[in-house]
């Protein structure tokens, strides 16, 4: 995810949290890099194309493994949700959003959408292969890092 929001800069990127199937709380094992399917205005927003999602998750059918869900960046803005993330949220499913500027990738925080408050509340994740947990203000350095692939 740093890589990705790193070489999109100066526009958002966004991408897949893929976690194991049942977890509570949720284990997220990998992300998959999306395609920012806005034309313009990519500096400030970003928008996955719903038929990136559908065969993302045909492929994952049986696997144990499904799309729990979602992160992007914030180029030069804080990791926190913007008035527009709240207005295309997804409740139940998990947002990672990652600052990034010229020179950092950083902080990272997650939030899942309440849908009875019709606001975001920060959650905490849990990041395998290599613990460590994404949340709270906490900028995780196993699935987040430069090494990762992701």
């Amino acid at each position: 995810m740093r890589q990705h929001a790193r070489a999109t800069y100066p526009e958002e990127c966004c991408g897949f949290l893929l976690v194991r199937e049942h977890s509570h709380p949720r284990v997220v094992v990998s992300a998959e890099r999306a395609r920012n399917g806005l034309e313009t205005e990519r500096g400030r927003q970003f928008e996955i194309v719903p038929e990136e999602l559908q065969r993302l998750e045909d492929r994952l059918d049986g696997s144990g493994t499904i799309v729990g869900g979602f992160y992007h960046s914030h180029p030069d803005g804080p990791a926190r949700p913007s008035a527009r993330d709240e207005e295309h949220a997804w409740p139940r499913y998990s947002h990672v959003i990652l600052r990034v500027t010229s020179r950092t990738v950083g902080p990272v925080d997650s939030f899942e959408f309440d849908s009875d408050l019709a606001k975001f509340e920060p959650t905490r994740l849990t990041v395998r292969p290599g613990g460590g947990t994404v949340g709270s203000g906490r900028d995780s350095k196993n699935l987040l890092d430069e090494s990762e692939e992701t």
